[in-house]
């Protein structure tokens, strides 16, 4: 780098280092409240996991913070006729600008693998806790209560007493929506988190199986598991690596296929028979169903395939657009220019990102060019802006 440009580019990492870490600060005891509430956390456990929060913080602090740092420093140098100085020294205002185009693109990359390796590694550690408060919260309540019932799953585990980690005779009822409830009694039994499969799993010994209508059972040993109760079945897929998105896009592609081809078949073998009454039945609705779960997961997942590449390239964008425009302003308040930028890109950039990635997910749009909407209009503005300063 020359002179002027070493210059430029130092001011730039030094007030985007101290406005960064002050902006994360702020933030990172609001997602620590967001998890806690999420989770049902102790304040204890809550500052355990802030180191997790604050990458899945970053993706979005660094682009603002990142377009007020070009509004201090190029605002301050136009308030101050630098950048008049140096056009009349025969230096070419590109070159001023470049420094920042060349952060925002550095940022961009660290973005993405922020969104991509360091985020999904976070949610799993920030589980982890969560999964033991989980634990912890099971083992309190059957210790005081003697026991737990999981409404939203027809679960209700009876204890005798609960002996450090082992729960003593334990009764384990099932009763789904719909369905017979099965009861299992046992002598012992111990409960074991599994984060993987985000599920709990019931390890019993010599016991008994009733079911209605059954003969009653005898085991040694018997495993049960139910979903944790703040957990779903499906993973969303900003947790997850890109790899392994389009893994589960694959895994997707193929469910899809097979639910097709499964419907086709059974609706040609029932108008071939002309029993038309099979369409109505549960049998047949529950295999429309999984098609469409497996289509929705299939839009997600591609959705969020190309969106975390945009989102990542917002950083370049905004700079591209803070960069020229707090020159054009020229005023050492670099709070106005900051204001003046960022309040057009709050009422539209974001929305639009929003509206773009919804759509997308709908099935409406086509990821591949919708999801870079938001960053297109941020770049037309932006070319606009760099036209002026080149010109004046």
């Amino acid at each position: 780098m020359r002179l002027l440009e070493r210059y430029v580019f130092f001011q730039l990492v030094r007030v985007f280092t101290v406005m960064l870490i002050v902006t994360t600060c702020l933030l990172v005891f609001v997602g620590a409240f967001g998890q806690m509430r999420e989770y049902g956390l102790s304040a204890a456990q809550a500052i355990a996991i802030l180191p997790y929060i604050v990458p899945s913080i970053l993706p979005f602090t660094i682009p603002a913070t990142l377009l007020l740092t070009v509004c201090v420093v190029y605002g301050r140098m136009a308030g101050d006729r630098e950048i008049i100085a140096a056009k009349a020294a025969g230096i070419n205002v590109m070159a001023l600008l470049w420094p920042s185009l060349f952060l925002g693109a550095v940022l961009s990359v660290v973005s993405l693998l922020l969104l991509d390796q360091i985020i999904p590694w976070s949610y799993a550690n920030i589980d982890r806790i969560a999964a033991l408060a989980t634990e912890e919260i099971f083992l309190d309540l059957l210790r005081t209560q003697n026991q737990i019932h999981i409404k939203e799953r027809g679960i209700t585990i009876t204890v005798m007493a609960v002996k450090d980690r082992t729960l003593i005779a334990p009764i384990f009822r099932f009763a789904p929506k719909g369905s017979n409830a099965v009861t299992i009694q046992a002598r012992e039994a111990s409960l074991d988190f599994d984060l993987k499969h985000q599920q709990v799993v019931l390890k019993m010994s010599r016991g008994y199986i009733d079911v209605p209508g059954k003969i009653r059972n005898y085991f040694e040993e018997e495993e049960k598991a139910f979903p944790l109760p703040h957990k779903g079945q499906r993973v969303r897929p900003q947790r997850i690596r890109i790899r392994e998105i389009e893994r589960e896009m694959v895994s997707a592609t193929d469910k899809l296929a097979e639910f097709r081809d499964r419907r086709l078949m059974e609706t040609a073998f029932v108008i071939s028979n002309g029993d038309f009454s099979r369409l109505t039945e549960p049998s047949f609705k529950t295999n429309q169903l999984a098609e469409l779960v497996a289509d929705e997961d299939y839009r997600k997942l591609r959705a969020e395939f190309h969106n975390r590449f945009a989102t990542a390239c917002s950083c370049f964008f905004f700079v591209m657009l803070g960069s020229p425009f707090s020159i054009l302003m020229a005023r050492k308040e670099f709070l106005t220019s900051f204001l003046f930028c960022f309040l057009p890109i709050l009422a539209i950039y974001y929305p639009v990102s929003m509206m773009t990635l919804n759509l997308s997910k709908s099935g409406q749009l086509d990821p591949i060019w919708t999801v870079w909407g938001a960053n297109a209009l941020l770049c037309i503005a932006a070319a606009g802006f760099i036209r002026k300063v080149l010109r004046n």
